[in-house]
């Protein structure tokens, strides 16, 4: 289980540099916060600058639905146990159409009922991804029944990008931004 405490504090503002101040004025949310993900990779600024490009792709220039994308995110989250993760994207989920009870749903994933085909091939695809580092052919298959080869590679893209930011997050200790609750109630 993830520590709850910060492992590498937050960059403070009294402490940006040019070069971190630049990449993080781009993460600046409309009400002036800068999200604890980016304030704690501030501490390495040549890797948050070479991340965030892939990182907003996988975010914001994916080619699966917004919807689908964010099943996966939370499937990973949940399944690296990523409060920090599941947090945030219990957010974008809900500005995506999922409901409570199919984000709560995907906790217990793809043998849960509800899920429409492509749900549960998504988060079938998740689980395997996580557990064997491999869609497993079957999986593969029905994918390919619904998804172009661009939408299969952000499909493996997405779900190993927030596998390796769920790590991250877990292993850096980066606390919940104020305002979010996790799964653990804080």
């Amino acid at each position: 289980m993830p520590e709850a405490k910060a492992r590498i504090a937050l960059l403070e503002e009294a402490q940006w540099d040019g070069e971190t101040r630049d990449l993080l004025e781009k993460t600046r949310q409309q009400d002036g916060r800068i999200f604890n993900i980016f304030r704690t990779l501030a501490r390495h600024p040549k890797l948050l600058k070479r991340w965030m490009p892939f990182a907003n792709h996988i975010l914001f220039k994916n080619t699966v639905s917004f919807r689908e994308r964010e099943i996966l995110i939370l499937r990973i989250g949940w399944l690296c146990q990523a409060e920090y993760e599941w947090a945030q994207h219990v957010l974008f989920a809900r500005r995506a159409g999922l409901s409570d009870a199919e984000i709560e749903r995907i906790k217990q994933g793809a043998q849960a009922p509800g899920w429409n085909e492509r749900e549960r091939l998504l988060l079938t695809a998740t689980d395997e991804l996580r557990r064997d580092a491999c869609i497993g052919q079957a999986t593969w298959q029905a994918l390919k029944q619904h998804y172009s080869a661009e939408q299969l590679m952000d499909i493996v893209f997405t779900v190993g990008q927030y596998n390796m930011v769920s790590m991250a997050l877990n292993t850096l200790g980066v606390e919940l931004d104020d305002g979010l609750v996790g799964f653990r109630g804080r």
